[in-house]
């Protein structure tokens, strides 16, 4: 428990005179790629039957979600119309 805030310790302040703090790399831009490159090499790639399913239920719930907000927004207008027209 070395790392506990006691309460009385200032707030650390990002190094490099403000905003976000950024890790620094020390192999440079062709590091970065080659870190990308070996990352991706990494992943578990869906195969197409898969990917096909996948988009089919992804369209299937945006297609849902369209009917249920439009039903919504008819419910809520006829709601909202016949209460000021009373």
């Amino acid at each position: 428990m070395a790392n506990v805030a006691t309460g009385n310790e200032e707030p650390r302040k990002p190094q490099g005179g403000g905003g976000l703090a950024v890790p620094r790399s020390k192999r440079g831009i062709k590091g970065f790629f080659a870190e990308v490159k070996r990352e991706g090499k990494k992943v578990s790639w869906p195969t197409v039957p898969e990917t096909h399913r996948l988009t089919g239920v992804v369209l299937g719930v945006c297609a849902l979600l369209v009917v249920t907000l439009t039903t919504l927004g008819y419910v809520f207008q006829f709601v909202v119309d016949f209460l000021t027209h009373l």
